[in-house]
């Protein structure tokens, strides 16, 4: 596997690449350790980077092994996870550490046997498994397909079973040559940095000699397109009751596939002929000191659903008057597992109070 650059291969040439371009991420530390390689692995599926530098540190302080985190509850690993989204991760590390705590005690060194773990898919079992153990295979993130996919100009879908055959078949050479962790993390971070979906940097690529669709003239067609998943719009109510020391009325969400577990200033569905108001006083159905007030609306997104929140603004004549139905917390300094949601919603109440109070 020779280029342009005489006797250097592709592999070579790429991690001189990485070498010199490698962002200072703070799970990138020599010894890999199997735990935080799995911990950022998970953080950073269908999250920016730049998000994730701001918990993992904070994360992996508060649970640095599996059997601390084991230890702990599931509302403290959420809370832990708060401003991530996508929940469903910090539950499934959960239990994988339970898990491995009752088994083992210490993470499986291959891919297969990664795979098995709960929440550990093919893409995070390589990732570990290359990272932390040096096996030989290929990590297919979309950063790599999307580099992969340019330099051999593939007709066909990389999404499917053919297509992801074809892409690791030039895969393998690149890290059974190795190192295989530095190759799968410098081909992810070429993808990341300069072989971008739009406006890649191909004067800058360690790849450009090779790659077929920069010599077509047309790196942005590869890969194809992924067919979108048809957008839901959801309108819900929330009902904000906030007290003189500025505490919020939360519940848990104990429903739903997208917010279970968490901890939200209560909320429900906008239903057909109902008014905010009315929704908003059934959920929170306490004596008010005056009318019910709308606030500005709040757009929400959680995977394919782009959600208009309404909300409603009750002034409760006392604290007991909810406190059945949930509980108060101060949102600067009661730690509960919660959505980025509420951060709007606490926004837009704080700026409504300004406002009234000019």
């Amino acid at each position: 596997m020779v280029g342009d650059d005489g006797d250097m291969t592709l592999a070579k040439r790429l991690l001189a690449w990485y070498r010199g371009n490698a962002r200072p991420l703070p799970w990138r530390s020599e010894p890999r350790d199997p735990y935080r390689v799995l911990v950022s692995e998970l953080m950073l599926q269908q999250t920016q980077v730049d998000r994730v530098v701001d918990r993992f540190e904070a994360f992996v302080a508060a649970y640095p092994d599996l059997a601390t985190l084991a230890g702990a509850t599931e509302d403290e690993v959420l809370a832990a996870w708060s401003g991530l989204g996508y929940y469903r991760r910090a539950r499934m590390l959960h239990r994988l550490a339970r898990e491995v705590r009752a088994g083992s005690g210490t993470l499986p060194g291959s891919a297969a046997a990664l795979a098995e773990l709960p929440g550990v898919g093919p893409y995070t079992a390589a990732a570990v498994a290359s990272l932390a153990f040096a096996e030989a295979v290929p990590v297919l993130d979309g950063n790599v397909v999307r580099v992969a996919s340019r330099v051999l100009a593939t007709a066909g879908d990389p999404r499917t079973a053919a297509g992801r055959e074809v892409l690791l078949r030039w895969l393998r050479p690149l890290v059974e040559e190795g190192p295989p962790g530095l190759v799968n993390e410098a081909l992810m971070e070429l993808g990341a940095t300069v072989c971008r979906p739009t406006s890649p940097h191909c004067a800058r690529c360690p790849l450009a000699p090779d790659c077929r669709a920069r010599a077509e003239g047309r790196p942005e067609r590869f890969p194809p397109p992924r067919r979108r998943r048809a957008e839901l719009a959801v309108t819900w109510v929330a009902a904000c009751c906030v007290d003189a020391a500025g505490r919020w009325l939360v519940r848990q969400v104990t429903e739903g596939p997208i917010l279970c577990g968490l901890w939200l200033p209560p909320i429900a569905a906008l239903e057909p002929g109902a008014s905010p108001e009315e929704v908003a006083r059934r959920l929170v159905p306490g004596r008010l000191r005056a009318p019910p007030q709308p606030l500005a609306a709040v757009r929400h997104s959680i995977t394919h659903r782009r959600i208009t929140v309404q909300p409603i603004r009750l002034a409760l004549s006392t604290r007991r008057a909810a406190s059945v139905a949930g509980r108060w917390v101060d949102p600067a300094s009661d730690p509960v597992p919660t959505s980025s949601l509420f951060s709007k919603l606490i926004h837009v109440n704080e700026l409504s109070s300004s406002d009234a109070g000019e």
